[in-house]
């Protein structure tokens, strides 16, 4: 199916076409490159110009570029722009402008994700969805999803993070939202920030994207919700957490969370293949969304049940008589949090977590590593392995019998795995992706045969 023509991508970003070129998809990464890709050549780390050539041998229907690199024919299929990432950012405009689909914006502290795939896999009952690849949420991320946008689509749902202020607002403006959804703010990012209310003014922004008739929908039971209201201006505002939505009864069982909710002042019985109160309050985002677009309830709770959590965010798994929980994706004290509630639920022999930096939090970042030893699911937990300097404030301050194994780095805990985990253990793996705990979660599903216990969707 064709994206984009020479003449479309050329009128969209006030380029230069060379040649007669179709392309059927667009990449920034020569290592995914589909046939038929429009490859645009950002400059990051490397220069995507050095990639242009190779892009185009692997069959790419054209390049995006400031200027020909050595080596690519004067006559290759090109776009010529003033600057790539602009270009991009024109494409993804010109794509969201002739599209009719309706455009969901996720953001928050934690759980954009997970709620963007359970948007995902509930708006799918509904009609075509497109949604953003992994976390492309950031200043190419969400241009590069819109410019992915087929024209003829139902819905589209688009991450949206940040982690300086300011990036928010010109992110949801370029994708120009029916709904906007703040899941929860949290001391994330505080490196950039001074304090959770500025956190909250940033995610806040997404409401500024919204087009003049487009829902607003946050969480209401926080501390600075009154500054998501604020936010929300005079667009339709639909809240969760407390008042008319929000969960009257959890039971939560080995790979599965079973809740009783009321939305809207619906009352609605949810189940879900993953673990944990957070991820009910996401769903809740989710029914308000379904609510606010005017689709059917119960179509979308049957549709929730083939949504699986995707993979580093709360995936279960069995290896050889050990669980592991990979949360080994990113961390914050707000997703650490809820990672040791699921963990401490657990009816097994012994609940052992292994925990690793969380990164971004500023000044404060060592006092909020040893405050997680104050949280209430710490009592349940068996042993905790700490990783990374930061976690090594916790490691401190953890009671003797809990106190497990310090690492400076993931690496140097692998080899150790297999000594210190046993059959009838429940492990969570958890920190920020700069931790690299992913290797962690590797080194335990090579320990034996490993089955994934959240079941694929049927």
């Amino acid at each position: 199916m064709t994206l984009w023509t020479a003449v479309e991508a050329a009128a969209a970003t006030g380029g230069e076409a060379r040649g007669e070129w179709v392309a059927t998809g667009v990449s920034i990464d020569t290592r995914s490159i589909i046939a038929g890709d429009l490859f645009v050549a950002l400059k990051d780390i490397r220069d995507g110009h050095d990639f242009v050539a190779d892009a185009l041998a692997k069959g790419a229907g054209a390049a995006m570029v400031s200027y020909v690199p050595e080596g690519v024919p004067t006559d290759a299929p090109l776009l010529v722009v003033p600057d790539v990432l602009d270009g991009l950012r024109a494409l993804g405009a010109a794509a969201r402008a002739r599209t009719s689909a309706k455009v969901i914006g996720v953001t928050g502290s934690a759980g954009k994700t997970s709620t963007k795939e359970m948007l995902r896999t509930v708006l799918s009952a509904f009609g075509t969805v497109h949604a953003a690849e992994k976390s492309f949420n950031n200043h190419w991320g969400v241009p590069l999803t819109l410019a992915r946008m087929p024209v003829n689509i139902d819905f589209a749902v688009i991450e949206i993070g940040m982690n300086h202020p300011g990036e928010i607002a010109p992110l949801a403006a370029l994708a120009d939202l029916d709904v906007a959804i703040v899941t929860n703010v949290a001391p994330v990012h505080l490196a950039a920030f001074r304090n959770v209310s500025e956190i909250a003014v940033e995610k806040g922004a997404i409401f500024s994207g919204l087009r003049t008739d487009g829902t607003a929908i946050y969480n209401a039971g926080l501390a600075v919700s009154p500054i998501l209201q604020q936010a929300a201006g005079d667009h339709p505002t639909l809240c969760f957490g407390v008042g008319d939505t929000r969960i009257d009864e959890l039971t939560i069982q080995s790979g599965k969370t079973q809740a009783k909710v009321h939305v809207a002042g619906h009352p609605l019985n949810l189940t879900l293949s993953a673990e944990g109160r957070h991820f009910v309050e996401n769903a809740l985002a989710v029914f308000l969304t379904i609510h606010a677009l005017n689709l059917d309830r119960s179509a979308a709770v049957n549709a929730l049940e083939s949504w699986r959590p995707p993979a580093g965010r709360g995936e279960r798994w069995s290896v050889d008589g050990i669980i592991l929980i990979d949360d080994a994706y990113n961390a914050n004290p707000l997703s650490v949090g809820a990672g040791l509630d699921v963990l401490a639920r657990a009816n097994v022999e012994r609940r052992v977590a292994i925990l690793g930096d969380m990164l971004e939090l500023g000044e404060s970042e060592m006092q909020l590593h040893a405050d997680l030893a104050q949280h209430p699911a710490i009592q349940q937990i068996d042993i905790i392995h700490c990783i990374g300097p930061r976690m090594r404030a916790l490691h401190q301050v953890l009671p003797a019998q809990k106190r497990g194994l310090w690492y400076a780095t993931s690496a140097e805990m692998t080899p150790t795995l297999a000594e210190n985990l046993h059959k009838g253990d429940i492990v969570l793996v958890k920190g920020s992706l700069g931790a690299k705990m992913g290797l962690l979660v590797e080194a335990i599903k090579s320990m034996g045969t490993a089955r994934n216990l959240n079941g694929d969707p049927s």
